[in-house]
Parts: C-alpha cells; sequence; structure tokens
C-alpha cells in the first residue's frame, strides 16, 4: 500500500508511485537469500517453461494483440463473472459495471455520531476529527449483527493522511532544482502541533453500524458500537514480547501499554468477529538521530527507523528515536480490537511478529487451530502464516480472544521444484540463537525480519494481501512490484526484471490443511499489459484490453470462492487507466481470465474488497483520490466526489450493489 510522503517541508517533485518506491528503500533487505524471481527463473529453467503444469502453462505464454481480439467471443461462452465490462481509463470519477449501484457510504470528515460536526475543511481541529470518519480509508471489514447479511458493523482502517491535500493553504506549487534544471514541485508548508494533532486524529481505524434500508446502505448514526481508533488510543501489548525491556519508555514502564496504533493498512476479521489492524510503514513516523553505537541500530536500520517523514517526533518526544528509543518497536504489530464492545482495550499482538504488515487475513483449519497468513510490504521482503496453538470454539468467543497470543510464526523459502517451505521463527532453533543475536523469543519476533534473513526466507516483490480461500484451499498472495530485480536475475522464461507490474502466486496447501509446514505454488498471474511483448504478461487469451491490470494490491474472496483483485499504481502514463477492482477467474478452462469491475477516480487507489456474508453487496475503499500530478488542497487532480470549488478530494468507502439485488457476480 502507500507510503506517507512528502511531510519533510521540502518540495515534491516526483510522482506519488515514484516516491513510494523510493520510500520502500528504507529497509532495504540486503541478506543473501534467494529473490522469487531466482526462484522462479530456476524452477522453470530447469523443468521446461513449457514442460510445467497444465495450470501454468496455459497462462505462461504472452498474450498477442490477436488473441485479444478475441477475447469477448471467449468471455461470452464463458459463465464466470457474468458482468459487462468497464472500459478502462483516467477520468476524475469512479465507474461500475453496468446494471450496478455504486453508491457513496462514507467520506473522509462523515458524522459518525448523532452530535459530530458537520464536516468542514477550513475549520477542522483534532476534537471534530475525532468525532468524524477518519482519513484514507483503506482495509474495509463487515462483522454482521444478528447473522443478517443487510444490517452488521463496518471496521475501516485508516493508514496515513496526505497533508498537501488536507489542509488549506498548506501547500502550494513552486519550483525546485532537480539535477541542476529546475522543475515545477509541490511546496510543503510547516507544520504545527495542531495540524499534527488533526494527523493523529485522522489515522487508526473506524467502527460504524450501518443498515441497508430500501435497497440502500447508511450508517447508523449513533450506534452503540460507533467507535474511533486512533494514535491517541490506549492499547494493551500480549504474546511474547510483552513487558520486554525493549518495550520499556518512560510513559510505559511495564512494557505492557501502548498509545496508538499507525499506518493501518489491510487487516482483517477473525472467525470469532473481531477486526485486525496490521500496522504496515510504521518507520516513516519517526525521527531524530540514533548513533551506530546504539543497541537498535542495526534493527531499526533493517527496518527504516528513522524514516522522518512525518513531523509527530517535533511535538511528541515518543517519535523522536533519540529520546524514546524503544517507542518505535511498540509499532510494526497486528492489533486486535472487539467491534462489539466500545470500551474493550484493543491489543498488540507480538506472537505474530514485527514488520511492515500489509494484511491479516485468517481461517480455521480443518484440526480446529486458527492460521493467520501476513505479507510484510516490501521489495525482498517475506511472506508470513501463523498458527495458533490452541483451537477455535464456537461456543467460547471470550477464549477465542486468546488465540493468537501464543502460536508459531512461519516465513516462506520458495523452492524452484514448487514446494513451499514454511520456516518455524523459534527461539533456539536453527540460526535463532543468543549468538546470532536472538537471547529469547522476543527478539525473535521484535526483529522477525531479522530471523527471516536468518533462516533464508524467499526475498518477495512486495508481498501485500495474502488471502486463503476457503472453497479451494488454495492462498493467493498479491506481489505488487519490484522495479529493482535486475535483469540478470531473470531469461524469457520469466521476463520481469525491473518488475514494475507485479504478479500473484497461489499456494496450494498439502491436503487442505492450512497449518502444514510444506505446500506447493504456481504462478497464477504475471501483469501488466500482455499485447507488448517485453511486459511477459501472462493474462488467459480471453482477457480483453480492459481486464489486464498491473500492481495487484488487495484482494477478496466471494462466496462461491472466486478472486478478486483491487490495484495500487495503474495510472495514465504506466498503463493508461486508474486503479480498480477486477475479477479473477482461478479455476477450470478460463483460469488466469481477468474483467474490470470497478475503477477509481483520477489519482486514487483501489482498497478494501469486502463482500457482505451473502455477496450481494461489495464494499471497496477508494484512497486519496486527486494525489495525482501537482496536488494541493486547492489543485488536486480531482474534487471527486464532491466536485465543487472549496472541498478538497475526499477518500470514501463505496458499497456495490446488483440493481433489482442479488450476488454482485
Amino acid at each position: 500500500m502507500n507510503e506517507i510522503i512528502g511531510q519533510d517541508n521540502t518540495a515534491l517533485s516526483q510522482t506519488p508511485q515514484e516516491i513510494r518506491e523510493a520510500q520502500e528503500d528504507y529497509g532495504s533487505n540486503c541478506s543473501a537469500n534467494p529473490t522469487m524471481g531466482d526462484i522462479i527463473h530456476r524452477r522453470f529453467s530447469r523443468r521446461g517453461f513449457l514442460g510445467g503444469s497444465l495450470a501454468v502453462a496455459a497462462i505462461a505464454s504472452t498474450v498477442s494483440p490477436l488473441a485479444l481480439g478475441a477475447a469477448s467471443e471467449a468471455q461470452a461462452a464463458s459463465p464466470s463473472f457474468n458482468f459487462d465490462e468497464v472500459e478502462a481509463g483516467v477520468d476524475e470519477t469512479h465507474h461500475v459495471a453496468r446494471g450496478y449501484d455504486a453508491d457513496i457510504l462514507l467520506r473522509w470528515g462523515d458524522k459518525l455520531f448523532a452530535d459530530s460536526p458537520e464536516f468542514d475543511p477550513m475549520a477542522q481541529t483534532a476534537a471534530t476529527q475525532l468525532r468524524q470518519f477518519g482519513y484514507n480509508n483503506d482495509y474495509v471489514g463487515f462483522v454482521p449483527l444478528d447473522g443478517a447479511a443487510d444490517h452488521g458493523l463496518l471496521v475501516v482502517n485508516h493508514e496515513y493522511t496526505n497533508a498537501e491535500l488536507m489542509f488549506p493553504n498548506f501547500a502550494k506549487v513552486g519550483k525546485q532544482m532537480v539535477d541542476g534544471k529546475e522543475e515545477d514541485a509541490v511546496i510543503m508548508g510547516e507544520f504545527t502541533k495542531e495540524l499534527v494533532d488533526i494527523e493523529m486524529a485522522a489515522h487508526g481505524g473506524t467502527v460504524v453500524e450501518i443498515r441497508k434500508v430500501d435497497g440502500e446502505w447508511r450508517p447508523v448514526l449513533d450506534g452503540k458500537y460507533n467507535r474511533r481508533i486512533t494514535a491517541m488510543t490506549e492499547m494493551s501489548i500480549s504474546g511474547p514480547a510483552a513487558g520486554h525491556d525493549r518495550l520499556k519508555t518512560k510513559d510505559d514502564p511495564t512494557g505492557t501499554r501502548v498509545f496508538g496504533t499507525i499506518n493501518n493498512c489491510a487487516g482483517g476479521v477473525t472467525p470469532w468477529g473481531t477486526w485486525l489492524m496490521a500496522e504496515e510503514n510504521i518507520n516513516g513516523y519517526f525521527g531524530g538521530e540514533m548513533p551506530e553505537s546504539h543497541p537498535e541500530h542495526a534493527a531499526f536500520k533493517r527496518y527504516g527507523i528513522p524514516g522522518d517523514n512525518y513531523k509527530w517526533h517535533a511535538f511528541y518526544d515518543r517519535f523522536d528515536v533519540s529520546k524514546e528509543p524503544n517507542e518505535a518497536n511498540r509499532f510494526g504489530w497486528v492489533v486486535e480490537v472487539d467491534p462489539m464492545d466500545p470500551t474493550s482495550t484493543p491489543v498488540k499482538h507480538t506472537a505474530l511478529g514485527r514488520f511492515k504488515h500489509e494484511g491479516c487475513e485468517s481461517i480455521v483449519n480443518k484440526d480446529g487451530r486458527v492460521v493467520v497468513y501476513c505479507g510484510d510490504d516490501e521489495r525482498f521482503d517475506y511472506v508470513y502464516k501463523f498458527v495458533t496453538a490452541g483451537k477455535f470454539n464456537p461456543d467460547d468467543r471470550a477464549a477465542n480472544m486468546k488465540l493468537l497470543d501464543e502460536g508459531t510464526l512461519y516465513v516462506a523459502k520458495f523452492h524452484e521444484d514448487g514446494v513451499v517451505e514454511w520456516l518455524p521463527l523459534i527461539h533456539g532453533q536453527g540460526p535463532l540463537t543468543e549468538a546470532n543475536g536472538f537471547r529469547s523469543q522476543a527478539d525473535v519476533v521484535i526483529n522477525a525480519r531479522l530471523a527471516g534473513d536468518a533462516l533464508g526466507a524467499t526475498k518477495m516483490d512486495r508481498p501485500e494481501d495474502v488471502q486463503p480461500n476457503p472453497k479451494t484451499g488454495k492462498v493467493y498472495c498479491m506481489l505488487t512490484n519490484n522495479s529493482k530485480r535486475k535483469d540478470e536475475q531473470v531469461d524469457a522464461a520469466n521476463p520481469r526484471g525491473k518488475n514494475k507490474f507485479g504478479h500473484i502466486i497461489e499456494i496450494t496447501e498439502t491436503d487442505g490443511d492450512f497449518a502444514s509446514t510444506k505446500s506447493t505454488w504456481e504462478v497464477l498471474l504475471k501483469c501488466g499489459d500482455p499485447s507488448v511483448a517485453d511486459v511477459g504478461a501472462s493474462f488467459s487469451t480471453a482477457t480483453t484490453a480492459n481486464g489486464w491490470f498491473g500492481m495487484p494490491d488487495n484482494c477478496a474472496i466471494d462466496v462461491d470462492g472466486r478472486l478478486w483483485v483491487a490495484t495500487d499504481g495503474n495510472n495514465k502514463k504506466d498503463t493508461g487507466r486508474t486503479d480498480g477492482v477486477w475479477a479473477v477467474e482461478t479455476e477450470g478452462p478460463m483460469r488466469g481470465t481477468s474483467k474490470l469491475f470497478f475503477r477509481v477516480p483520477v489519482g486514487a487507489e483501489m482498497c478494501g474488497p469486502c463482500f457482505n456474508p451473502t455477496s450481494d453487496t461489495f464494499f471497496v475503499a477508494v484512497q486519496h483520490p486527486g494525489d495525482a500530478g501537482l496536488p494541493t488542497f486547492e489543485t488536486p487532480a480531482t474534487r471527486w466526489p464532491d466536485f465543487k470549488d472549496g472541498m478538497p478530494p475526499r477518500p470514501s468507502v463505496v458499497a456495490i450493489t446488483k440493481q433489482g439485488g442479488g450476488k454482485i457476480a
């Protein structure tokens, strides 16, 4: 998901995508572990590109323009994803497939309570923001109330803030010198404590009761469950790192309490109905200097700390590593929130490891244990899963809420023979010993990235959502892109040097056992424009010119077990289209076929995607609309969804329903 940008009072002359790529180098993985490109190359070179499995062979060839021309006929013969495809493009609004309604349900600043103040961007304060829907909505989850599919709680992460688009008269377009040449750029203003407090209040997440009335979804103001979680909400810490010296601070000498959660990207809803918030790019919130002699220096470098993108450390010592070095160890976790109890204290679960969590999707295994999948969203970082020690009990919700306190964290090593080996991150096993800097399990989970390095995990191309499919027993891993992959790591069998468009890995867990320590893997899709041979995309020949995409990010599985993919990074220059949601066939003769269902306005990213239990509503999140070109509050790339001067573009959650009712597709 997006990195936060340009909050260091300097100019912005790069595109948002270029800035994100630069910032992803903060925690560069310098280990000698093989990359996914190396593995794919060796695997298919060794077994012969066309000699692999039928599934791989069916999608592995580059799709020609001639094949694309016949795609509409092939799709017409398929009963799957029965909707008229949206035309790909770039403009100021959103588009949904014909026969569907896409209604804005919640926007940044919307009221959550009957007494919430009306949104006024010219007079925003931290106090008003605390009573309103937060900024940059990312993950969306739905928790039914009383088993109903048309009444429940929407849980939404608020990942980060765009100060240049949020605050009036704050940023302006000016000039800066780049490589000796003067270029146009966005010049950021000076931060004050008041602005920082608004940002902190806009982070975190929202719980809001929603109900479908006369075919339209509406928030229930003053719903008894409505709640804001922010960067200032008190939370507890559980698991092997709780109370450890590396988590103790001046404000919390016990190492068991922390204020706030930040950069909450994707997440998940557990089988017992709690909400998991994944803390991702936490490094950018910490400033100050840390000497090389400090015992945390090497670990912090691996995590890109301090990133110094925000200016919170200028007003709050806990975000200054020179004043409170342990505070950064208290972020980068998975946070569990009970949406059914607005007075409950959220819990940071350290057993699931500390890294740039891009998601936290779970499934009940056939033996009753719960398996949680996570990606570490940085180039050359890893895929993880966590297997609980205890078993899910559908009749004991309180006991289930302790399941994430204890279990085994694994990191993935992809072998060239198509096997995935899940390596346990357990103190005392293999290289995870005191001699190598791991004195306890607390050190292992605090430095999960370093533990993955030591175990020889496979370096991936920005692993984001990792979604298990309960219908098929397969797991889908979104790999967004990696422009740093070198050309010499690939060949014609894997033409993905400078991988700008990403790919999707399909993992098949052995015998449907999600807790297995050995699985198999295939490349489901290599993304990008299949009509450009050098790109090496592998969509099926039934995919139209509108149906291909790049930069897979989040995903969802509908009630029929089919895959829907949301993207981050498509734009007019690179792909000739905005981000959106594509339906992707994973089974049968149409495997590898993709269709565009919904697309966002210019400058926005597609997040969220979430179905209600009957799949007759599809919730999606439109993040940072207008963030293209040289955007400021006064000059965004779009006014969506308000389309009027004086109103900034507002991140929103959209509810998509089929006209006349019924399942989405």
